[in-house]
C-alpha cells in the first residue's frame, strides 16, 4: 500500500519532496505535505499560510487549517490523529494518506471543487462543520486577545511616562491615583467586553447545537460522511456540552488569575514607583535604567533561546543515534536470520538432491539389475538347453545347433519356444511376434552362410580353386540402368553454403559448471563472438518491441540469409516458423499462433498453411528477421509455453549469419536436449544424420547383382562443431557453488543506495534466487537425462567431444579451456589444406578421421551395402574382376569394358524392374524355407534318435520273474531240517536243485534277449530314416529347383533387356519352366503326373537278396559284418545315386538353356545377313513357332529331349555389297557388342549357377552321409547294449549259483535274502529271512562292600531299625551302643554291617558311641549314620547356601519343606552323573552309582515319612551338613544356614580357630586318617585362605542380618528335638537351661519382647561366644580310626579279648 501511494505521490502528484515508504511517517509529521495536496486538489486556499518548520507551533498551525478541509472531504480526522501524526506513529500518516488518496481520486473523477463539495453536504454536517470550525477561531481570537492583553500589560510595566521634573509630591500623588482609576476603568470595560463576547459565544454555540440536533434526523448520509448515524450525533452533543462546561469553568479561572495578576501589577507598580520615586530622588536617569533593564533581558531571552536551541539539537542528534542504531542492529539481526534460512535452505536443497540422487541410483540399478537378470535367465537357458541336447546327443550337440543358440543368446532372444506358429490368429501374441523374430534371424543367418558358402555351406576343398566370381557385374550394370530408367534419383538438395567461419563450437554443462565465465575469459584473448541462447532470445524479443525494420544499409545481410537458408525452408517444411521467417511474403501476425501450432505438430512434410490464414501484413514485413522471430518467441511464451526447439534454432541461425566471416562462434550451453542438436546441424550443414543412416541401410540390402561401377561410399556428413566441450561438474559441487554465489550476493546487497531502489532489488533477487533453487533439481535431472543422448551424438561420426574438469579454480578452469581452445584452432588450421585436395583422392582414401563409418572397399570403390555380404567368402581377394593381361579387346565385364547403353523402349523398365524384384524376393524366400526345413529336420532327428534309445533302455530294463524262483529256492533250502544238513544225499539233492535253478534263470535271459534282437530289429525295420532321407533329398532338390529357377528367370530378363535394347520384340516364350522331379515319400497313393506341378519319382528300395550280389562302394560299416544293416546301407547307395542323376540333370538342364540361347542368337544373325526374301519368310517361321507352341504341354521325358536337343542348323554365308557394308557397319558393331555382352552374362550366370547345383549337391551327399551315420551308431549302440545286458545277466546267475553252493557245503542257512533282479545279484544285508535269536538280559548293577564302606542297602536297614526304635532321631547311648553290639554279635548272614564292622568288640562300640554323643548322653541316630556313609563331597559354605536358595526356590508356598520330586529338581551340591564305563561283556552288570543312590539315601534319611508323600524339612537337614571337622566352623556354617547368609567370624575367634585346625591337622596324620584327608584337608586349606581373606576383608556392614530366638534354638538343638524326647529329664533341663540362657542373652542385647537380633550383637555376647567355642555337635567324628585300629589290631594278635582292648586303651 505504500508502494502505490508513493507512486501516487511522486509521480502524479509531484509533490515538492520525494516520499519513499520508509520516510513516509517523518515527511508528513508537519502537515505540509497534505496542505500541499490540497492545494494541488484546489481545497486548501491558506496554502501560503503553512509553514514548512518542524517547531510544534507551525504543526498545530498547520493541521488546525486542514482540520475543516478534511472534514470537507468526509476524511476521518480528530485530535488523536493529529497527535499520532506529529509524534510519528507508525501506519497513522499511511492510514490518513489512502483515506485521502480514495476521496480525491473519487473527486478527480466526480470533478467538484471544494465549494460544489461544501453546498453538496448535508446541513447538519454543515452546521457540524461550521461550529466546530467557529469553535477552533473563538479559541483563536481568545488567544490572541489574551496575547494583547499580556503585550498591552508589559507595555504598561515598561514604558512609563517621564514625570515633569517641577511637579510637587501631592500633584504626583493626584496623579497617581488618577491614573490608577482610570487604568481600573480600563481593565473593567475590557473585562465586561470579553464576558459579554464569551456569552454571545455561548449562546450561538447552544443554539448552534439545538439546531443541529434537531435537524439531524432529517439529513441523508453522503459518501464523504461516514460517521453520520444518531448515536455518533449524541455523543459529539454530550462532548460539546462537555466541552463548553469546561470554557466556562476554563474563562471562569482565567478571570481570577486576571485579577490576581492585575492585583500583583499593581502591588508591583507601587513598588516600582516608589523605587523610581527613589532613583528619581537619587537623581538618575529612568531613561538609562529602561534601557539597561531592556538590554539585559534581551540579552536573558538570548542566552536562553540559544541554549534550548542547543538542548533540542543534542535531543535531536541522540534521537537519531538511537534510531540510526536501533536500524544497525535490526539489519544485523535480519541478515544473520536470512543467513541461517540460507544454509536451511541449502541443506534441505542439498537432502532434496540427495534423496533425488538415490532415487534415480535406485532407478539405474533396478534397470540393470532387470538387464542382468534377463542376461542371467538367457544363461540360464542356454546352460540348460545345452545340457538337454548334452543328453539327447550323448554329449555330441552339432555345431549347427549350438551355433544357432548362441546367435539367438547374442541377439538377446529366448531359446526355448515361447509358443507355436503354426497357425498364426490375425493379430499374433507378444509371444508368437519373438518366435517369428527368433525365425527370421535364424533363417537370415543361414541365408548369409549359404549366399556367402560359409559356415556349414563352407566350399569343400576340391572345390575352392574352382570357384566362380562372386558378382555378375553385367548383370548389376543392367539392374541398375532399369532402376535408375524407372525410378530417376531425386534431385539432391544444395548444401548451405555458410560462410566459412573461423572456429565453431560448443560449451555446454551444468548450471553453474562456469560455462559462461569460461566463455567471457576466452572472449577477451580470441577473436570470437559468444552466443547464448537466452540473451539471442532476449534481443529478439527487444527487436519486436523497438520495431527493428529492415533497412537499405544491410543488404549484405539480407542476401547472406536469403542465401543461407533456402535448403532449411525446403526440408523442413514442417515448420512454418522458419517459413514465416526467411520467406518474402511472411504471413501476418494475427496468423502466427495459428500456423505456427498446426505446423510445428504437423507430420505431414507436404502441409502448408492455408491461403485464407496466410494475410500479408506490410508492417509486420518489414521488420527483421529477428525481430519477426522474437514476435513469435513472445507469442509463445505469452501463452504460457516454451520456445519451441525449431525456433530457437532459427533465432540462432540468424544470429550466426550476422557474425563476421574472419571471426569464429561459440555457443553458450546450447544445445541441450537431442532434437536441438539434430536441428541445428541440419540448419548449418543441409545434411540429415538420420536420412543419410537411412540410405546407408538402403545400399546394404542384400542383393544378387551389384554394379560395380556406380557403387560409391555415402560421403560422411560434415559435422556442426569443430569442437564441443563439456565442463563436467558433480552434482554437490554444482550445489556447493550455487550456495556460495548466492550467499556472496547476499552478503554484497548491503550497498548505500537509496532505500526503495534497494528494497526493490532485493526482492527481485530474492525472486530470482527462489526460481534459482526451484529450478535447479529440474536442469540437474534435464541435463543426466538429455546428456547420454547428446554423448552419443557428439561421438559417433566423429568424435569431437572434450570432456574438461570444472571442479577447480576459475582460473585453472579458464587456463584449461583456452589451452583446448588453442589445440582445436590448430587442428582447424591443419585441416584447411586437406580440403583442398581433388575428391578423388578423398573418394579412394576415405577420411583418416571417420571410425565407425570406414569401409575397407575395393579399389574400384564398391558400395559396403552391396559388397559386404559377398566379402565373407573365403577366396573375396582372389576373385576380384581380375584385369586381363592381354592388351587385346577388352572383355565383358571386365574394367576397361564399356557397357552398351543404348536406348529401351519406356514401358520395359516398368515390367523389368519388378520382375527382377520378384526373382530375387522369390529366391531369397525360397533358400530361407529350405534352410529352415533343413534346421527343423536337424532338431527332429536328434529327437527321434535319443527316444529311440531311451524306449530300447527301458525294453531292456523291463521286469523279469527270476526273482520269485530265487526266493522260492531260498525258503526251500532254509526249510530243511537242521539234523539233515551234513548228509551227503541231501547235499546232492541240494546241489541238484541249484543247477535246476540255473538252467531256468538261463532260460528266462535267452527268451529275453531273443525278444530285444527282434526289437532292435523291429527299430531298424521301421521306415522312419528311408522317410527322413526322402525329406532331406526333397529339401536339397529344392534348393537346385530354386537356383534353377534363379537362372531361368534371369535368362529371361537378360534376353528381354537386350532385344530391347536391339529394337526386337521379345519372344513369348510359352515353355514351362524346367522343374527338378522330387521323392515321392507316400508310394501308396498313384497320382497321374498330369495332375502334379512338380515331377515325383518313385524311391527304390532294396530287398536283402538282391543286395548280396552287389559290391559295396562305400564302407560305412565298419568292424564285422551286421546283415541288418546291409539294406540300409544299400539303400543309401541308391539315394546316392538318385542325388547325382537329379544333379546332373539340373546341370544339364542349365547348359541346354544356354546352348538353345546361344542357337537362337546364331539363327537371328542368319536371318539378319540373308536377302530380304528371307526376311519375308520370317513371320511364317513366327506363325509355325506359335503353331508348335499352342498344343497342350507335354510330359516331363518329352520335355527334357526338347532340352537337350541341340540346334543343328547353320548359317548359311550371305554376300552383301561394299555400300550396304558402310551403312550398316555401325550397327553391326552395335550388334556384336550387344550379343557379346548379352552371351558374357548369360555364362556368367551359368559358370555360377552350375558352381551352386556342385555345390547343393556335395553338402547334400554329406548331410545323407552324416544322417546315416547317425542312425547306424543307434542300432551299434543297441546291439551293444543287448549284449552287455546279456552277459551280465549270465553273470549274476553264475554268481547266485556259486554263493548257492557254499552254503549248501558249509551246512549253513542263508539268512540275508538273495536278490537277483535284472542284470545285478546281491545279498540284500537290511533283509533277514528269519529273525535273530534275542540277545542275552544284562544282570542289573550291585553295590560291592569297599574299605569297610556301607552299602546303600545296609545304610537303609539301619535307618529302619533306628527309625522303629527312634522316630524322632534321638536315642541313649547305651541303648544304641546295645543295638550295634547286637548287630555285631547276633549277625546271624543278615549283613547288616560290613565284614570289617563284625571284629569290633564292646569297648570300641562304646567309644564309636561316644564320638556320636550329642549333649553327653544321647545320639543322634541320623548324624551317625550320615557319617557311616561318607565318603560324599563335603559342602562348602557356599555350596550350602546355593542348595538353600534352590529349595527355597522350589518351595514356593514357603512351607520348608519339600517333596521328592521338589528335592530332585533343586539337586545338591553333588550330583549322581559320573562316567561309568559300560562292560563289554553283555553278562556282566552295569557299574553302581553310589552317589546317584546316596542323593535318593539322604531325602529317605531325614524325611518325614509319617505325612503322605514324605515332606522333608530342608533346613534341618542343611543343618546336618554345616557339620565341619572344626566345631567352630561348624557352629559358624550352620548359623549361615539358618539365617540364609554368610556370618563373618570375629577376628579373635578366626585365630582361635587357626589354633585349633593345626593342633588337628598335627594330631590326625595321613596314616591314621587317610580316607578322610582328601576332603578334610582341601576343606581346611581352602579355609585357611579364607580367614586370610576374612581377617584382610571383612565388610564394616558385616553380620547386619538378624536372627530370632527360635532359629538360634534350632540351631543349638533347641526347638523340636526338645520335645520329641521329652521322657528324657535331663535332657529336658539342658535344653531348658539354653533357651532361659538365650532369653537371658537377647534381653541382655535390648530386646525384650524377644524380638530378632543382630547376628553382629549376639556374637559379642561372652555366652554366646563361649556356647560356640564349646558346642560339639557339628563336628564330624572321625569312625575311620576305630576300624583301622581294630583292623591292624586283629591282623596282628589274632583274636583279641576286650579286657586287653581296653587295657591299650588305657
Amino acid at each position: 500500500m505504500s508502494e502505490i501511494l508513493c507512486q501516487w505521490l511522486n509521480q502524479e502528484v509531484k509533490v515538492s519532496r520525494t516520499v519513499s515508504p520508509k520516510s513516509f511517517a517523518k515527511a508528513f509529521s508537519s502537515g505540509y505535505l497534505i496542505g500541499e495536496i490540497l492545494h494541488k486538489f484546489e481545497l486548501q486556499g491558506d496554502f501560503s499560510e503553512f509553514s514548512e518548520s518542524r517547531v510544534s507551533n507551525a504543526k498545530l498551525n498547520n493541521f488546525s487549517r486542514l482540520e475543516p478541509t478534511l472534514h470537507l472531504l468526509g476524511v476521518q480526522f480528530d485530535q488523536n490523529v493529529a497527535h499520532n501524526i506529529i509524534t510519528e506513529k507508525p501506519g497513522a500518516a499511511t492510514k490518513l494518506l489512502y483515506q485521502l488518496y480514495i476521496v480525491l481520486q473519487k473527486k478527480k473523477k466526480s470533478g467538484l471543487t471544494g465549494i460544489e463539495m461544501q453546498t453538496m453536504q448535508p446541513l447538519a454536517n454543515v452546521r457540524y462543520q461550521s461550529m466546530k470550525s467557529e469553535a477552533f477561531r473563538d479559541q483563536r481570537l481568545s488567544r490572541r486577545r489574551q496575547n494583547e492583553i499580556m503585550a498591552k500589560i508589559q507595555a504598561a510595566i515598561i514604558q512609563i511616562p517621564k514625570p515633569a521634573s517641577n511637579r510637587t509630591l501631592r500633584a504626583l500623588e493626584a496623579q497617581k491615583m488618577m491614573k490608577k482609576k482610570k487604568e481600573a476603568e480600563d481593565v473593567a470595560n475590557e473585562i465586561k467586553k470579553f464576558e459579554a463576547l464569551i456569552k454571545k459565544d455561548l449562546q450561538a454555540k447552544e443554539s448552534a447545537s439545538k439546531t443541529s440536533l434537531d435537524t439531524a434526523g432529517q439529513t441523508t448520509t453522503d459518501l464523504l460522511n461516514t460517521y453520520s448515524d444518531d448515536d455518533y450525533i449524541k455523543k459529539i452533543q454530550k462532548r460539546l456540552e462537555e466541552d463548553a462546561f469546561a470554557r466556562e469553568q476554563r474563562e471562569k479561572r482565567r478571570r481570577r488569575l486576571l485579577m490576581d495578576q492585575l492585583i500583583a501589577h499593581e502591588a508591583q507598580e507601587e513598588a516600582y514607583r516608589e523605587e523610581q520615586l527613589i532613583n528619581r530622588l537619587m537623581r538618575q536617569s529612568q531613561q538609562e535604567r529602561r534601557i539597561s533593564v531592556q538590554l539585559m533581558h534581551v540579552r536573558h531571552e538570548k542566552e536562553v533561546l540559544w541554549q534550548n536551541r542547543i538542548f533540542r539539537e543534542k535531543q535531536y542528534e541522540e534521537r537519531r543515534l538511537k534510531d540510526f542504531q536501533d536500524a544497525l542492529d535490526r539489519e544485523a539481526a535480519l541478515a544473520k536470520q536470512a543467513k541461517i534460512d540460507f544454509q536451511e535452505q541449502a541443506i534441505r536443497e542439498k537432502e532434496i538432491h540427495e534423496q533425488i540422487t538415490v532415487e534415480r541410483a535406485q532407478a539405474r540399478y533396478k534397470k540393470h539389475y532387470t538387464i542382468c537378470a534377463e542376461i542371467l535367465d538367457q544363461i540360464l537357458d542356454l546352460s540348460t538347453k545345452v545340457s538337454d541336447y548334452r543328453m539327447l546327443t550323448n554329449n555330441l550337440i552339432p555345431y549347427k545347433l549350438m551355433h544357432d543358440w548362441k546367435e539367438l543368446f547374442f541377439n538377446g532372444k529366448p531359446i526355448y519356444k515361447q509358443a507355436s506358429i503354426k497357425q498364426l490368429p490375425a493379430t499374433p501374441s507378444a509371444e508368437q511376434v519373438i518366435e517369428l523374430e527368433k525365425r527370421d534371424l535364424l533363417d537370415s543367418n543361414d541365408y548369409e552362410e549359404y549366399k556367402n558358402m560359409v559356415g556349414e555351406w563352407a566350399l569343400p576343398e576340391e572345390m575352392v580353386d574352382n570357384l566362380p566370381p562372386s558378382n555378375n557385374t553385367i548383370l548389376g550394370h543392367v539392374i541398375h540402368r532399369l532402376i535408375e530408367k524407372s525410378h530417376p534419383p531425386q534431385v539432391k538438395s544444395t548444401v548451405l553454403e555458410l560462410p566459412s567461419f573461423a572456429i565453431k563450437g560448443c560449451l555446454v554443462g551444468k548450471t553453474f559448471s562456469g560455462k559462461t565465465t569460461a566463455l567471457k575469459a576466452l572472449q577477451k584473448d580470441f577473436p570470437i563472438q559468444v552466443l547464448s541462447i537466452d540473451t539471442l532470445v532476449q534481443e529478439a524479443i527487444k527487436a519486436f518491441h523497438d520495431n527493428e525494420k529492415i533497412s537499405e544499409a544491410l543488404p549484405i545481410e539480407k542476401e547472406a540469409e536469403e542465401k543461407s537458408l533456402p535448403v532449411l525452408q525446403e526440408k523442413n517444411k514442417e515448420s512454418q516458423d522458419l517459413q514465416n521467417a526467411f520467406s518474402p511474403h511472411p504471413v501476418s501476425e494475427e496468423a502466427l499462433p495459428e500456423t505456427e501450432d498446426k505446423t510445428i505438430l504437423s507430420t505431414d512434410t507436404n502441409k502448408t498453411p492455408k491461403a485464407e490464414e496466410v494475410k500479408s501484413s506490410d508492417s509486420f514485413s518489414e521488420l527483421t528477421v529477428r525481430a519477426q522471430l522474437g514476435a513469435k518467441s513472445e507469442k509463445m511464451l505469452k501463452k504460457g509455453k516454451s520456445i519451441s526447439d525449431m525456433l530457437l534454432v532459427n533465432i540462432l541461425v540468424n544470429a550466426i549469419n550476422e557474425v563476421p566471416v574472419d571471426q569464429g562462434w561459440v555457443l553458450d550451453g546450447f544445445p541441450m536436449t537431442l532434437n536441438q542438436a539434430k536441428l541445428l546441424e541440419e540448419a548449418l550443414t543441409g545434411y540429415n544424420r538420420e536420412a543419410l543412416e537411412l540410405e546407408e541401410k538402403k545400399t546394404q540390402i542384400p542383393t544378387l547383382a551389384v554394379d560395380a561401377s556406380t557403387s560409391k561410399e555415402v560421403p560422411l556428413p560434415p559435422s556442426a562443431f569443430d569442437f564441443v566441450m563439456l565442463l563436467d561438474i558433480s552434482d554437490n559441487s554444482l550445489l556447493d557453488r550455487m550456495n556460495y554465489t548466492m550467499a556472496e550476493a547476499f552478503s554484497s546487497e548491503t550497498s548505500h543506495e537509496d532505500i526503495t531502489q534497494r528494497v526493490t532489488a532485493e526482492k527481485q533477487d530474492m525472486n530470482e534466487d527462489q526460481n534459482l533453487r526451484d529450478q535447479i533439481q529440474h536442469r540437474i535431472i534435464g541435463f543426466l537425462d538429455n546428456w547420454p543422448l547428446l554423448e552419443q551424438w557428439f561421438t559417433e561420426p566423429e568424435n569431437i567431444l572434450i570432456n574438461i574438469n570444472a571442479e577447480v579454480d576459475k582460473e585453472s578452469l579458464c587456463n584449461k579451456v583456452k589451452e583446448m581452445f588453442m589445440t582445436e584452432i590448430m587442428k582447424k588450421e591443419n585441416k584447411e589444406p586437406l580440403t583442398g585436395k581433388p575428391d578423388s583422392l578423398q573418394e579412394g582414401k576415405g577420411k583418416k578421421g571417420d571410425t565407425s563409418l570406414k569401409r575397407k572397399g575395393s579399389p574400384k570403390g564398391k558400395s559396403p551395402g552391396g559388397k559386404g555380404p559377398l566379402k565373407k567368402s573365403p577366396a573375396d581377394s582372389t576373385d576380384m574382376s581380375p584385369v586381363p593381361i592381354v592388351p587385346t579387346p577388352p572383355k565383358p565385364g571386365s574394367e576397361e569394358w564399356v557397357y552398351v547403353n543404348e536406348p529401351i523402349p519406356e514401358e520395359m523398365p516398368s515390367f523389368l524392374v519388378p520382375y527382377w524384384e520378384l526373382i530375387e524376393n522369390s529366391y531369397i524366400n525360397s533358400i530361407k524355407t529350405v534352410l529352415r526345413h533343413l534346421r527343423e529336420e536337424q532338431h527332429s532327428v536328434v529327437a527321434y534318435l535319443y527316444e529311440v534309445r531311451t524306449n530300447f533302455q527301458q525294453f531292456l530294463w523291463r521286469p523279469d520273474h527270476k526273482q520269485d524262483f530265487v526266493s522260492q529256492w531260498q525258503a526251500d533250502f532254509n526249510a530243511l531240517p537242521d539234523d539233515l544238513w551234513d548228509d551227503e544225499e541231501t547235499k546232492s539233492e541240494l546241489h541238484q536243485r541249484v543247477n535246476d535253478l540255473r538252467d531256468r534263470l538261463w532260460d528266462i535271459c535267452d527268451a529275453r534277449k531273443e525278444e530285444a534282437e527282434q526289437e532292435r530289429q523291429d527299430i531298424i525295420n521301421e521306415s522312419w530314416l528311408q522317410d527322413s532321407i526322402g525329406i532331406t533329398m526333397n529339401h536339397f532338390f529344392s534348393l537346385m529347383q530354386t537356383e534353377l529357377n534363379r537362372f531361368q528367370d534371369t535368362k529371361r530378363l537378360l534376353q528381354d533387356y537386350y532385344r530391347g535394347m536391339e529394337c526386337k520384340i521379345p519372344i513369348d516364350d510359352s515353355k514351362r519352366f524346367t522343374r527338378i522331379p522330387l521323392v515321392q515319400l507316400d508310394s501308396s497313393r498313384d497320382i497321374l503326373e498330369s495332375q502334379l506341378r512338380i515331377p515325383l519319382i518313385p524311391r527304390i528300395s532294396i530287398s536283402p537278396d538282391s543286395a548280396m550280389t552287389k559290391p559295396k562302394t562305400k564302407a560305412i560299416l565298419k568292424g564285422k559284418i551286421d546283415y541288418s544293416l546291409e539294406n540300409v546301407e544299400l539303400n543309401f547307395e541308391a539315394d546316392e545315386k538318385l542325388v547325382m542323376d537329379t544333379w546332373q540333370q539340373a546341370s544339364l538342364a542349365i547348359s541346354h538353356m544356354v546352348a538353345a540361347e546361344i542357337h537362337q542368337r546364331l539363327m537371328e544373325e542368319e536371318k539378319e545377313n540373308q536377302p530380304a526374301d528371307t526376311k519375308e519368310k520370317s513371320p511364317q517361321m513366327g506363325t509355325n513357332k506359335k503353331a508348335k507352341e499352342e498344343p497342350p504341354k507335354k510330359e516331363k521325358a518329352d520335355k527334357k529331349a526338347k532340352g537337350r536337343s541341340p540346334p543343328t542348323a547353320e548359317a548359311t554365308p550371305v554376300t552383301v555389297t561394299a555400300e550396304e557394308i558402310t551403312q550398316k557397319e555401325k550397327r553391326n558393331e552395335l550388334m556384336l557388342k550387344i550379343k557379346e555382352e548379352h552371351l558374357a552374362a548369360l555364362q556368367f550366370e551359368e559358370i555360377a549357377t552350375q558352381f551352386r547345383l556342385e555345390l547343393i549337391k556335395t553338402k547334400a551327399l554329406a548331410f545323407l552321409e552324416d544322417l546315416l551315420t547317425k542312425v547306424v551308431d543307434v542300432y551299434k549302440l543297441l546291439e551293444k547294449w543287448l549284449g552287455e545286458r546279456y552277459l551280465n545277466e549270465m553273470a549274476s546267475v553264475e554268481k547266485l549259483t556259486e554263493v548257492a553252493r557254499y552254503h549248501i557245503e558249509t551246512s549253513t542257512k542263508i539268512q540275508n535274502e538273495l536278490y537277483l533282479d535284472q542284470e545285478d545279484f546281491f545279498i540284500n544285508g537290511d533283509l533277514k529271512v528269519f529273525p535273530d535269536p534275542p540277545p542275552p538280559v544284562r544282570p542289573p548293577p550291585v553295590e560291592k562292600e569297599e574299605n569297610g564302606t556301607l552299602t546303600i542297602e545296609q545304610l537303609d536297614s539301619l535307618k529302619d531299625q533306628f527309625l522303629d526304635i527312634a522316630p524322632k532321631g534321638i536315642i541313649g547311648h547305651k541303648a544304641f551302643t546295645d543295638i550295634l553290639l547286637d548287630l555285631v554279635t547276633l549277625n546271624l548272614g543278615t549283613n547288616n554291617l560290613p565284614s570289617s564292622w563284625m571284629h569290633l568288640t564292646q569297648p570300641e562300640l562304646q567309644e564309636l558311641t561316644s564320638l556320636v554323643i550329642v549333649n553327653s548322653e544321647f545320639v543322634d541316630w541320623r548324624k551317625f549314620l550320615l557319617v557311616i556313609s561318607m565318603p560324599w563331597p563335603i559342602p562348602m559354605e557356599e555350596e550350602l547356601l546355593e542348595t538353600l536358595q534352590r529349595f527355597k526356590a522350589v518351595d514356593e508356598e514357603q512351607l520348608g519343606t519339600i517333596t521328592f520330586e521338589q528335592y530332585m529338581q533343586a539337586g545338591l551340591w553333588f550330583t549322581g552323573d559320573e562316567y561309568i564305563k559300560i562292560p563289554e561283556n553283555p553278562l556282566e552288570p552295569l557299574p553302581f552309582n553310589r552317589q546317584e543312590h546316596l542323593i535318593e539315601f539322604f531325602f529317605r534319611l531325614f524325611a518325614d515319612h509319617e505325612k503322605d508323600p514324605p515332606q522333608l524339612d530342608y533346613t534341618q537337614m542343611l543343618l546336618y551338613f554345616a557339620c565341619h571337622p572344626d566345631a567352630m566352623e561348624g557352629v559358624y556354617r550352620a548359623l549361615s544356614v539358618a539365617i540364609g547368609t554368610h556370618v563373618f567370624q570375629p577376628v579373635e575367634t578366626i585365630a582361635i580357630i587357626g589354633e585349633k585346625s593345626s593342633s588337628l591337622t598335627d594330631a590326625s596324620p595321613v596314616e591314621e586318617y587317610p580316607e578322610l584327608e582328601g576332603n578334610f584337608m582341601h576343606e581346611e586349606g581352602e579355609l585357611k585362605e579364607d580367614r586370610e581373606e576374612k581377617e584382610v576383608e571383612i565388610p564394616e556392614n558385616a553380620n547386619t542380618e538378624k536372627i530370632s530366638l527360635e532359629r538360634l534354638l534350632k540351631v543349638f538343638q533347641g526347638g523340636k528335638e526338645v520335645q520329641d524326647a521329652n521322657r528324657f529329664t535331663s535332657h529336658l533341663q539342658i535344653e531348658n537351661t539354653y533357651s532361659e540362657n538365650f532369653v537371658k542373652v537377647f534381653q541382655d542385647l535390648g530386646a525384650k519382647d524377644l524380638e530378632p537380633v543382630e547376628v553382629a550383637v549376639l556374637l559379642k555376647h561372652p555366652f554366646i561366644q563361649d556356647l560356640i567355642s564349646n558346642y560339639s555337635d557339628y563336628k564330624i567324628p572321625d569312625i575311620k580310626i576305630i576300624l583301622q585300629r581294630s583292623e591292624h589290631v586283629q591282623g596282628s594278635d589274632g583274636e583279641r579279648s576286650p579286657s586287653r582292648l581296653t587295657e591299650e586303651k588305657k
